[in-house]
């Protein structure tokens, strides 16, 4: 793929990704309770063709796509849990759950 063939597929996902990002912002849960949170990236992954596991360490989830040659190897990692924080904000898509909100940094 080419970056312009890159850049195209991108664009046309971004409505899509921004709008997953809010509900995720929306229904933050605390580490060690990701349930939903879990269960959405499982069954998206799974959605995507990968290999999915669940479970580990009680609500991570680890999507496998194995390509046809033998070599190197990436992983990413990607936080699931929101912080005990009371979100103070009027937008749209703040958090449903009081007291609990991503308000890392990174969360974005």
């Amino acid at each position: 793929m080419t970056l312009p063939d890159f850049r195209k597929e991108a664009t046309a996902l971004f409505d899509q990704m921004v709008a997953r990002r809010r509900d995720f912002h929306q229904h933050p849960e605390l580490g060690f309770q990701e349930s939903r949170t879990s269960k959405i990236v499982a069954d998206r992954l799974r959605e995507l063709g990968l290999e999915v596991q669940t479970g580990l360490g009680q609500t991570g989830v680890v999507g496998m796509l194995d390509g046809p040659k033998d070599g190197p190897t990436v992983l990413l990692r990607f936080d699931m849990d929101a912080l005990p924080v009371h979100e103070e904000t009027d937008l749209p898509y703040r958090s449903q759950n009081d007291g609990v909100m991503h308000a890392c940094g990174h969360d974005g």
